[in-house]
């Protein structure tokens, strides 16, 4: 069951209470340049990110901020903006209003504002700007760049138990005290409590998922998951489903970002694609059709299937942004192709749609099962194409908006 969280609107997105959970990007483009900035936004909206955040590090990325929701805004790209800001917000912020009131949420990060008095006026600096412009806040801890001083103090605390904790369960410990005080003095200064999400990024999974345990038992904040410096390929998308899978699995989160580091030339939207199978995975909501194909064996030699696969695969993804409102309830259909006649009739069947190809030795022809009844044999060299035309068909006719 879903822990229950305090709703926040993020502009039109609303993220905790029983909201579906959210997922969310990062640009990775030199915010002051605005056209890059629009255009990668508007790759990471078209995959499904629901929120975008950007680095504002400078006066130009400040300045940049408004060009940029203007130009998305102009193309109809409404996905709202989070401003993610480190050492100097406060400053880019009062200096620049216009920025300010662009931006739908601020990142902060407490261990990054300053030390001491200076940190306590930086951030009721920035706290009293989203209060103003009635804006919602992350508060964003990470083992990177947790607060030294409060972990110093923790430790010594420690230290003079008569049972000391391990280091490891006080630094634990640090993170969630970091972002719960940081939460206290915002709603002191103003800010409302369903204004604010917490996050507390770690590295490690097995770390991950017991801060988070801990965390959503010592508050009803919305809670934003998200396994820090994932790491490259597999292994990023291996560690974060991990970690995220086994919190959502108990009811921790509401809005998730999977932080991989992209391949060179690779899309940054691979990022919004993996959150995204996590949650379809959990069943816990859908985003694009399910194509369910077999691994392949010494019965399939041929590498029809494979090809036929990835080729549905990638042609259902490209065209969703185009069919969520063209053809509502898409999401949900499943699609089975198969390689040979040991599991294919079968899956094919369980399918809405699904096609079981001729492994090695066997007759080449392809039947074809709608919604568990065979509609037709395919045969000869265009049975990918013909597949293709066939399910594109039954979603125009299962699907169309009336």
């Amino acid at each position: 069951m879903r822990k229950q969280t305090t709703q926040v609107s993020i502009g039109h997105v609303l993220i905790g209470g029983d909201q579906p959970i959210v997922v969310q990007s990062m640009t990775n483009t030199d915010t002051a340049d605005v056209m890059a900035t629009v255009q990668q936004c508007v790759q990471l909206a078209q995959a499904g990110s629901e929120l975008i955040r950007i680095t504002v590090d400078t006066d130009a990325a400040a300045q940049a901020v408004p060009k940029i929701r203007t130009q998305l805004d102009n193309i109809n790209c409404l996905v709202p903006l989070i401003g993610d800001f480190h050492f100097n917000g406060h400053k880019l912020l009062s200096n620049h209003p216009e920025c300010a009131q662009a931006l739908e949420k601020y990142r902060i990060n407490p261990g990054n504002i300053g030390r001491g008095h200076s940190r306590d006026n930086k951030f009721s600096q920035l706290i009293d700007i989203a209060v103003k412009n009635n804006k919602a806040v992350r508060i964003g801890v990470n083992w990177g760049s947790l607060d030294q001083e409060l972990m110093a103090r923790m430790m010594d605390e420690n230290n003079h138990q008569d049972s000391p904790r391990e280091a490891t369960e006080v630094m634990h410990d640090a993170l969630i005290t970091s972002a719960l005080e940081s939460a206290q003095m915002a709603e002191k200064r103003g800010l409302a409590h369903n204004k604010i999400i917490l996050s507390c990024k770690m590295s490690g999974v097995q770390d991950l998922i017991k801060v988070y345990q801990d965390l959503s038992k010592r508050c009803d904040y919305a809670l934003h998951l998200g396994l820090t410096e994932a790491g490259m390929g597999s292994k990023g998308i291996v560690a974060s489903t991990s970690a995220l899978a086994i919190l959502l699995q108990e009811g921790i989160g509401d809005t998730i970002r999977i932080s991989l580091t992209p391949e060179p030339g690779e899309s940054r939207s691979k990022e919004v694609q993996v959150a995204q199978e996590i949650l379809q995975s959990l069943e816990l909501r859908a985003f694009t059709p399910t194509v369910i194909a077999c691994p392949g064996c010494g019965r399939t030699s041929s590498d029809t299937f494979q090809h036929l696969a990835k080729d549905i695969q990638q042609y259902l993804r490209q065209a969703m942004p185009q069919w969520r409102d063209q053809y509502p309830g898409v999401e949900s259909l499943n699609i089975a192709v198969m390689g040979c006649v040991v599991n294919g009739p079968g899956e094919s069947k369980q399918a809405d749609i699904g096609i079981s190809l001729p492994g090695t030795g066997e007759t080449p022809v392809a039947p074809v099962y709608e919604d568990g009844v065979k509609t037709v044999t395919l045969k000869g060299d265009n049975i990918a194409q013909e597949f293709h035309e066939i399910v594109k068909h039954y979603i125009e006719r299962h699907y169309r908006s009336s």
